[in-house]
């Protein structure tokens, strides 16, 4: 089979061969591929948790049919129409445990949208409502709102009971755009005022929670925007894995500052993850109320240039890879 590798040059199609899936595993054969910024550190020859290096597979997700289960596997059947995270989803073909992997719904969506959910739901669905602790009538804001993720966030804490919803990005235009996902405000994290307005749009009490994409140079102004017993969750680092931290605001505020990364969770986890946010969350899929917009899609043969998209930083929304 066709898979994106990283190879000595950069990354590269290879035939490589198709995988077998474990018991507790399905097989898919891919018929698109959405890109994550993680993959652009694989790309980079950067490790993420344990892929990385030459040879390393790209992808995080994927949609497709199913060729074969295991047999540990409940549930799932081979022609299933599916959508599930999957390392390696940059390929023909993908495996991946059968606890992350979701029936397609039966209202006409694609295989290219259905592509560009699973990592979004999971990730956002566990850092707003698990990890964040939403509450109904909370204020949220979500750093780096114009990502595909970071536009799911938005509208699971809508969904979820939200009152306030603060999206941010640094581009006027996709500012433009985020009240199509849920926003109520759209500020501009360049802006060094912007924790004010965000603490004025919460009627000066501050931000119950904030999930942080960016990082580095924003983590004081998180604090600075955020409420008294506020929660920060750190999803992202994009702004930079470092940078200034005020102890004094952080213990004067008495936020919860909380980390997150699938790197380091157990597949038991990764289930258990994906078993709530469907619970919460599958009616509104299913009902076409929850969706993210593809900015563009590439042929697989074209990764190269899909990654270059990606690291341009200038798309609102998913890129799609189609087999």
């Amino acid at each position: 089979m066709k898979a994106a590798v990283l190879g000595e040059a950069g990354v590269e199609i290879r035939d490589v061969p198709v995988p077998v899936p474990k018991p507790n595993e399905v097989l898919i054969k891919v018929r698109a591929s959405s890109l994550n910024r993680a993959d652009l550190l694989v790309a980079s020859g950067r490790q993420h948790g344990p892929v990385g290096g030459v040879g390393a597979r790209l992808g995080l997700e994927c949609a497709g049919e199913v060729v074969e289960v295991g047999a540990e596997v409940e549930g799932i059947k081979a022609g299933d129409r599916v959508m599930g995270s999957a390392p390696g989803g940059y390929a023909e073909y993908a495996v991946t445990d059968g606890g992350r992997v979701h029936k397609v719904p039966a209202n006409n969506m694609t295989f290219e949208q259905a592509a560009c959910y699973p990592v979004a739901l999971q990730t956002m669905h566990n850092a707003v409502v698990t990890a964040g602790r939403l509450k109904a009538g909370d204020s949220v804001l979500i750093q780096g709102a114009s990502s595909g993720v970071g536009l799911m966030g938005m509208q699971i804490a809508k969904l979820m009971g939200a009152s306030v919803v603060i999206g941010t990005s640094t581009n006027a235009q996709r500012r433009a755009r985020l009240a199509e996902h849920g926003a109520d405000l759209a500020l501009d994290s360049g802006d060094p005022a912007w924790p004010e307005a965000a603490r004025a749009a919460t009627g000066g009490k501050g931000v119950d929670l904030i999930v942080d994409q960016v990082s580095g140079g924003v983590a004081n102004q998180n604090m600075q925007a955020a409420a008294v017993l506020g929660r920060i969750v750190n999803v992202g680092r994009l702004g930079g894995m470092k940078g200034e931290f005020d102890f004094d605001l952080h213990a004067l505020k008495r936020i919860d500052y909380i980390g997150v990364t699938f790197r380091t969770r157990s597949p038991e986890e990764v289930r258990e993850i994906n078993r709530l946010m469907r619970a919460d969350l599958w009616p509104a899929v299913e009902a076409g109320r929850l969706s993210l917009p593809i900015d563009r899609s590439f042929p697989l043969n074209q990764v190269a240039e899909a990654l270059a998209h990606m690291r341009a930083n200038a798309h609102f929304g998913k890129i799609v890879l189609t087999m």
